[in-house]
């Protein structure tokens, strides 16, 4: 059982555009149970990670553990020169694949590849996977805001491939199309695509039109 703190409860709700009925229905619990712990009537719930989840949020967050409102999937985010003077450096690929954070057009016949420098350490905070399974490129658009922004910095783990865990955020094709989404596998076989931006519509992968190329493990805010 984890202590909620109704005000960030409040403020979330509000914040991601939604109400204390439809997260209510979404963790199967009552609007009334919701509206408790907001009060502070009740501060207790055995549904603290369906919660954080659907709220876009954390645990740590709700609980008052971190004043950082940000989900667990977005490992972020770091000013560049925060390595910039690390003598560990490794060298990983840097694609422009025109992923967008809406949806932008992925020529697959025209990557352009270069090399950017990264401290081992740093990158040692996300990742095991050695430098070669690793790439960055810049994410366009704002479907993943307040998450990521428009031109920041991805870095992507092409060794995960596999959406078990939800809602964590990845870098895919769909249907032709480079994407940075938040995907869940569904009992009936789908995947859902989600963006962080609530007016931006979920859309469901089926038959294999989705190719996930790795999972988004860090954002480096550009400046």
């Amino acid at each position: 059982m984890a202590d909620i703190l109704g005000a960030r409860l409040e403020k979330l709700i509000e914040d991601r555009r939604t109400s204390q009925s439809s997260v209510a229905r979404a963790i199967g619990v009552s609007q009334p149970t919701i509206g408790r712990l907001i009060s502070g009537e009740t501060r207790e719930t055995g549904k603290i990670i369906e919660l954080a989840r659907e709220l876009k949020t954390s645990p740590e967050y709700l609980i008052g553990e971190t004043d950082d409102d940000s989900p667990a999937a977005r490992i972020v985010i770091a000013a560049p020169q925060e390595f910039q003077d690390d003598a560990d450096m490794v060298e990983i690929d840097s694609i422009d694949m025109k992923y967008g954070m809406g949806g932008s057009f992925l020529d697959t016949d025209h990557i352009e590849v270069e090399k950017v420098k990264f401290s081992r350490s740093w990158i040692r905070q996300f990742t095991s996977s050695p430098p070669n399974m690793l790439c960055t490129t810049k994410g366009m658009g704002d479907s993943m805001m307040p998450t990521i922004h428009d031109q920041d910095v991805v870095i992507i783990d092409r060794s995960q491939t596999r959406p078990e865990m939800g809602d964590m955020i990845w870098a895919v094709v769909y249907s032709g199309w480079g994407m940075i989404k938040r995907l869940r596998a569904l009992p009936d076989g789908r995947i859902r695509i989600s963006s962080d931006n609530q007016l931006v519509r979920d859309e469901y992968s089926t038959d294999g039109d989705l190719f996930i190329v790795g999972r988004v493990i860090a954002a480096v805010k550009s400046l």
